[in-house]
């Protein structure tokens, strides 16, 4: 339950009747996070182009690496919601529950060097961005990164960094079933 009112996809009309569409083409609905912007349907079709575009970017970057950022941000920014939702895509790609735990503890001993390394750019990005210096890119250039890559998981970590503040500061605190599929939230 949000802490706002929103419009449900039985009564959106228009443009938010057709970003809905958009994003229920592969999941059958429109989720939970959409709907937060419902009272300003071009807000609800710009939120869904950035996520189109952060979630298939055309870097180097893996899945995995490019969702692992974006969880590492969601668990600390505290969003149940988002980090439900990227932990269902990290168990779906293969990483142990175990190795997720310790990532969000803030333990990185059993990521590869270039993933812990992606790693701690997006801790620093979301928990003191100000602080950011060049090196910290030539951090990620020694672990094989190069500016496309940097582009690509600066978006990322960016992207849910907004994400997560929507979904906190307007009540959507919850955790999705175990059984969601977060894969198919990505509008094509």
């Amino acid at each position: 339950m949000t802490w706002i009112r929103t419009i449900g996809p039985e009564d959106a009309t228009g443009e938010l009747a057709e970003s809905y569409a958009w994003q229920a083409h592969r999941l059958g609905a429109p989720t939970d996070f959409t709907l937060l912007g419902s009272l300003e349907p071009p807000l609800v079709h710009a939120r869904l182009v950035l996520y189109r575009a952060t979630e298939n970017a055309t870097s180097a970057l893996t899945v995995t690496q490019r969702t692992l950022v974006g969880h590492v941000v969601s668990a600390l920014n505290r969003t149940p919601h988002c980090t439900s939702r990227s932990r269902i895509k990290l168990l779906e790609l293969g990483l142990p529950a175990a190795v997720i735990t310790q990532v969000e503890a803030g333990d990185d001993s059993a990521l590869a060097p270039a993933d812990a390394a992606l790693v701690a750019y997006a801790r620093k990005l979301t928990l003191t961005p100000g602080d950011l210096v060049e090196t910290d890119l030539t951090e990620l250039r020694r672990h094989g990164f190069g500016d496309h890559e940097i582009v690509d998981a600066n978006a990322q970590i960016a992207h849910l960094n907004y994400t997560n503040r929507v979904a906190n500061g307007l009540g959507l605190r919850d955790e999705v079933a175990p059984d969601f599929p977060a894969f198919a939230t990505v509008p094509r």
